[in-house]
């Protein structure tokens, strides 16, 4: 078997698919550096109620007295440089229904991902968004009939906002975490999503979020509710180019499962490795209701995100499904938490990680049962896949289990590339990258499953491109 460093660049992820850009061309620029001015302008742009200012401000008052959390896993966040961000540009503050009609340069962008192919096959709905605002939103006709909301977060308050404001910031609130309140100073774009009592969405609705400008932060908002007995699945798909300055992505996403709902939200991030991706996921699931987040994580210079569930009822069930690639120099500190706060509510974690060259990555995760709640469960797994010598993984988990008939297991291993197992490829004539790229896909296969089919396919792919490009 040859070295680690050709091992290493076996499994480096290709993300050439969204490593492009188009010149920068906007009708709206907030400048650079962020100040109450700042936050003015894209309220102003926006045509936003006064209300949403002032909670804006709010924010921005907040973020400002706020330090970078201490207990979380990296000094990179030291790095970032909020005087030097673009916190808002758009090339239009009109959206379009009509792929006709999106301007060119964005057009290309979304034909280069995928976005018009993959609605016409599959989607019952997609929004699409372009550096700070949504480009392009459509749904099918038969949705609108049953009542289901699709538009982004500007549209969901102006048209909608009696749902809207009900939940919006309830879930995760502006003080929750310095990113948290920088997101609620200037978010823009994002879902809103409104699924009425009883309606089962059957195909997905899907969001694309692409970063273009350089020294950029995207701050989308998405709030998904799920009305008692409803059911929904919802995709997102996230890609930069590859910049030398950092760019920042930190994102809020609130879920409100009601009586008996079910939301699943998919996430598969190819960021580049210069991107700062800082996002807060937090969803509450009442009696007898289900939120499932299925996550994976390639790319980005530094990722920090715990997708979590506030089990608010009786019977309600929480779910985690997380795959985390990390590179040279790049660190996914991934994980989840999950809130018992009734009886018979039960959660389950499922984490895999692969960490080549000198990637990091670390589950960090939260279980907690008061002694208010009784017959809970909680079942956790974590298993890490070192490459190389170089490469770390942490588990930091933080287990809270007190109440009658209450129980919580966790399960973790670390294991690395097994030499033996490509030796014995190669000898059958598998070259050595097909050999790793195999092997890698064997580790993670079981929670690739858990994927709807057309991400699983590509997440496959993407492994698989990159072995073929990255030896010779």
């Amino acid at each position: 078997m040859d070295g680690g460093s050709d091992i290493s660049a076996a499994v480096n992820l290709d993300r050439s698919a969204g490593d492009f850009k188009f010149a920068e061309d906007y009708a709206y620029d907030a400048g650079v550096g962020l100040n109450e001015g700042v936050v003015r302008y894209i309220s102003g742009v926006k045509g936003e109620d006064p209300w949403i200012l002032d909670f804006r401000l709010k924010a921005l008052k907040i973020f400002e007295s706020l330090k970078n959390p201490t207990h979380w896993a990296s000094k990179k966040l030291d790095e970032l440089d909020f005087s030097k961000i673009r916190y808002y540009l758009a090339k239009s503050d009109i959206k379009t229904r009509s792929w006709d009609e999106v301007p060119d340069d964005v057009k290309k962008t979304f034909e280069r991902l995928g976005v018009p192919q993959q609605e016409r096959a599959f989607l019952a709905g997609v929004e699409a968004q372009y550096d700070s605002e949504s480009a392009y939103s459509n749904m099918k006709e038969h949705l609108a009939k049953d009542g289901v909301i699709f538009v982004d977060s500007t549209e969901g308050l102006k048209k909608y906002p009696e749902i809207f404001r009900r939940f919006f910031g309830k879930v995760v609130p502006i003080a929750d975490n310095k990113y948290s309140a920088l997101n609620s100073a200037v978010f823009s774009g994002g879902s809103f999503i409104y699924i009425p009592k009883g309606v089962k969405v059957k195909q997905p609705l899907q969001a694309y979020f692409r970063i273009n400008a350089q020294n950029f932060g995207q701050f989308e908002r998405t709030l998904i509710i799920a009305d008692e007995g409803s059911e929904v699945l919802y995709m997102e798909g996230c890609t930069a180019p590859r910049f030398e300055t950092e760019t920042l992505h930190s994102a809020v996403v609130e879920l409100v499962a009601l009586k008996g709902a079910k939301i699943q939200y998919v996430t598969v991030q190819n960021w580049s490795d210069n991107v700062f991706n800082l996002v807060t996921k937090r969803g509450i699931a009442e009696e007898d209701a289900q939120i499932r987040w299925i996550d994976c994580n390639i790319g980005s210079g530094i990722t920090m995100k715990y997708p979590g569930v506030l089990l608010k009822g009786r019977r309600a069930r929480g779910e985690v499904i997380s795959i985390a690639l990390a590179n040279k120099r790049q660190h996914q500190d991934t994980g989840a938490k999950m809130i018992h706060l009734a009886d018979e509510t039960t959660s389950n974690i499922v984490s895999k990680s692969v960490s080549v060259s000198d990637g990091r990555t670390s589950y960090r995760g939260l279980v907690y049962m008061p002694d208010t709640v009784r017959d809970c469960r909680n079942n956790t797994v974590c298993d890490a896949l070192l490459i190389n010598e170089a490469s770390r993984n942490d588990t930091y988990p933080a287990i809270s289990c007190s109440g009658e008939n209450n129980s919580v297991q966790h399960e973790a291993s670390v294991s690395k590339l097994d030499e033996e197992q490509i030796f014995y490829m190669r000898s059958r004539g598998i070259d050595e990258p097909s050999a790793v790229s195999l092997s890698v896909n064997g580790f993670i296969n079981d929670l690739v499953k858990e994927f709807p089919l057309e991400y699983s396919v590509e997440l496959r792919r993407l492994i698989e491109l990159q072995m073929e490009g990255a030896v010779g």
